[in-house]
């Protein structure tokens, strides 16, 4: 469940042509089909066509001033087409990353999850808030060999999110500000990537929990935030 606390690569074995690499200062997502995707990450956001996804690992002393430039000039760096490319960043342990792969009725899907929670929040509560981007987070990556809806792709932002959270109360993690039980982090950030291949013969239209797509992909959420939180603070 946690490849790169023993190496640097990470192929998938059920999404064909997908690999994770971890860098100095990110995780890579590869992906030999292009992707469509839909995300909250610092870039691009929204939907939009993906061949790769890249979480880069900041100091906490970073300088947010303007994230999206950040962002999309270390994807050309990285030798990356900024316009093909999902962006995250994150102050978490890019080590301790847990990766989770699961199969079911028209689909196969690998989720990539990494954490920080010093920032835990329980949202609908009041609290001082901040205009910039701060880079503790939890961020998932998920990739879904499938082919979906855009209407399922948001409802599946939703059933993950809701396993975030349930992974969060299973560990007893609270907003330190006042000990409430935490329902995320508040800077988390999700992309959802499809490969949108026909050749399962069925679309998917919905993937709430009672669906064999959400009940799966909760699953695989679930066990990947458990895990990259549980041992966010071990060496």
């Amino acid at each position: 469940m946690q490849p790169f606390r023993i190496g640097n690569e990470y192929v998938s074995r059920l999404c064909p042509g997908v690999q994770l690499l971890l860098k100095e200062d990110r995780i890579e997502l590869q992906s030999q089909e292009p992707l469509y995707a839909l995300s909250s990450a610092v870039w691009p956001g929204g939907f939009s066509e993906a061949d790769a996804m890249v979480n880069w690992k900041v100091p906490l002393t970073y300088q947010c001033d303007d994230p999206v430039r950040d962002i999309r000039e270390q994807c050309v760096q990285w030798g990356y087409n900024s316009e093909r490319t999902v962006g995250f960043i994150t102050a978490a342990k890019l080590t301790h990353a847990a990766v989770q792969e699961s199969e079911g009725d028209g689909f196969k899907l690998l989720c990539c999850t990494t954490s920080g929670t010093k920032n835990a929040a329980r949202a609908g509560l009041p609290r001082k808030t901040f205009p910039s981007y701060m880079p503790g987070t939890i961020n998932t990556m998920i990739v879904i060999d499938g082919e979906l809806s855009e209407s399922a792709m948001v409802n599946a932002v939703i059933t993950a999110t809701e396993a975030k959270t349930a992974a969060l109360q299973k560990l007893g993690i609270v907003e330190r500000a006042n000990g409430e039980s935490a329902t995320g982090t508040t800077t988390d950030a999700i992309a959802i990537a499809v490969t949108q291949n026909m050749s399962w013969g069925v679309k998917h239209v919905y993937a709430g929990s009672a669906t064999s797509l959400g009940c799966t992909l909760a699953e695989a959420v679930y066990r990947s935030v458990y895990v990259a939180c549980k041992t966010q603070d071990e060496d």
